[in-house]
């Protein structure tokens, strides 16, 4: 496996060319095609993008380190001039255009962009099977009997995404996080994720589905490759308030870090019935690593943790009910021919626009608002929510400056059983800090007897990247995962 590290460094001792590299990366996504991860190929783009960035290569001034390296976008973030749709037959002809602060960040960071990838609709969901292009297949040990392949899911919402970066199509991808829609696909597919902590990443651009907890997220195989990311996108941006307004300073995690200024909690409220005896152990292993290197580690208590799933349940919908309300089909987005009334013809647009999972959330957040259920669901919500962010300030606030827990609570399951069952809890260690905004970061550790990635997760207090960051790149050196 080449790092984004690596392959820059090649760019730039002209070992191959950029555009070489974006024809070997625009060939590994045909190979690649019966995973789903993409929506839509940006061959012209990226080729034209390549070239330019030779040119700069040729002169010897790289714009940055993603000079030429291949990405991919999850396509809930706009792209000036290249179809975004959510995933949904609302957006399915909506072509933007003005780019993301992200996305406009790589692009003049020299990143050579190959393709939108695919999601559940409107990012609601944890498996990418919600999306109008199809379900998105993870690429870890398919299962093959009598009847042909059956496929593991793949997680989400920002699935392809992370299927793009493990079947070695791009070198990093752009997901979005609001429950753990990074970190989950992330964990299944056996690479790292990581949710930056709220406002450090711009929002601009990313089409919203919960703003309180919305954050661009980065998935790649190191943690090199998801710094070289973070430092190009990172910082304060003027369209986006809920950024902050330091200056951006950029991380650095070649640095190595003391044990004695690692100190790992350990929540026993994530220790639930449902984590699978396999995630147990190896949970248990990654603590004794951090043992046997001298760091401390503690138990520690987040009793209202337990209460996230619930309180997002609640917050998610009241957000998306209003989020959705401006899919009228006005003035973008999906219009009936329906032309009876304009009530006739809004709900025709949201019939007809909408999926089941969309229209069902919509439902849920009207009725929670309503006069007579406001203080009895969505203000309660809001008061479990800040309890879980003081459970997190009273951890940090003992001396605690990581916090461990599985990403997800098993490995990948086949899609016929994940179809068939209730998922919602497989956000259960994830969801916490998008309640609370901290950084935190899915690292795969291991294979299970199954040959299927087991990952965990480490968090750490806002706006503490760095020390997060350089805390996974120690872990990762000792895990050494097989990558695919």
């Amino acid at each position: 496996m080449k790092s984004i590290k690596q392959v820059s460094q090649q760019l730039r001792t002209k070992k191959y060319s950029a555009t070489e590299l974006c024809t070997s990366s625009l060939k590994e996504v045909a190979a690649a095609k019966t995973l789903n991860a993409f929506v839509r190929i940006t061959e012209d783009l990226a080729k034209t993008s390549a070239a330019v960035s030779d040119k700069y290569l040729g002169e010897g001034n790289a714009r940055s380190d993603l000079e030429g390296i291949p990405i991919a976008v999850k396509d809930n973030f706009c792209t000036a001039n290249v179809t975004t749709t959510c995933a949904s037959n609302m957006l399915a002809d909506f072509i933007p255009p003005y780019n993301a602060t992200v996305v406009e960040k790589l692009h003049r960071a020299g990143a050579v962009l190959i393709g939108k990838t695919n999601l559940d609709e409107f990012a609601m969901g944890c498996g990418t099977v919600e999306s109008i292009f199809g379900t998105t297949l993870n690429p870890h040990a398919p299962v093959k009997d009598s009847e042909g392949i059956k496929w593991r899911t793949c997680g989400g919402s920002s699935g392809g995404s992370a299927v793009a970066v493990a079947a070695n199509t791009c070198l990093a991808a752009i997901g979005s996080d609001t429950g753990g829609s990074v970190r989950n696909p992330a964990s299944y597919c056996g690479i790292i994720g990581y949710k930056p902590t709220y406002g450090l990443v711009s929002r601009y651009g990313l089409i919203p589905l919960v703003n309180s907890m919305d954050v661009p997220g980065i998935l790649s195989k190191d943690v090199d490759g998801v710094v070289s990311v973070l430092n190009v996108i990172g910082g304060h941006d003027p369209k986006d308030s809920t950024t902050v307004k330091d200056e951006f300073q950029p991380v650095d995690v070649s640095v190595s870090i003391h044990p004695r200024k690692i100190h790992v909690g350990v929540p026993r409220e994530f220790d639930i019935p449902q984590l699978s005896g396999e995630v147990r152990e190896v949970w248990k292993s990654v603590m004794d690593t951090f043992k046997k290197n001298d760091i401390k580690v503690s138990q520690v208590s987040m009793p209202h943790t337990a209460f996230s799933l619930p309180t997002y349940s609640v917050l998610n919908c009241c957000e998306v009910a209003s989020n959705m309300s401006r899919y009228s089909g006005l003035f973008f987005g999906l219009r009936s021919e329906e032309e009876f009334s304009a009530e006739q013809l809004f709900a025709e647009n949201r019939k007809h626009g909408f999926g089941k999972i969309v229209r069902q959330r919509i439902l849920a957040g009207n009725f929670f608002l309503l006069r007579r259920n406001y203080m009895k669901y969505f203000a309660q919500a809001l008061k479990v929510r800040r309890l879980i962010v003081e459970d997190f300030k009273n951890v940090w606030r003992s001396g605690v400056n990581i916090l461990l827990t599985p990403t997800t609570l098993t490995t990948a399951s086949l899609l016929d059983d994940f179809l068939s069952q209730d998922n919602s809890l497989q956000d259960f260690c994830t969801q916490p800090s998008n309640m609370s905004g901290c950084p935190a970061i899915s690292i795969p550790i291991t294979l299970s007897k199954d040959s299927l990635p087991i990952s965990m997760q480490l968090l750490a207090p806002n706006f503490s990247d760095e020390h997060l960051l350089r805390v996974s790149k120690w872990l990762e050196s000792k895990v050494q995962f097989p990558f695919i």
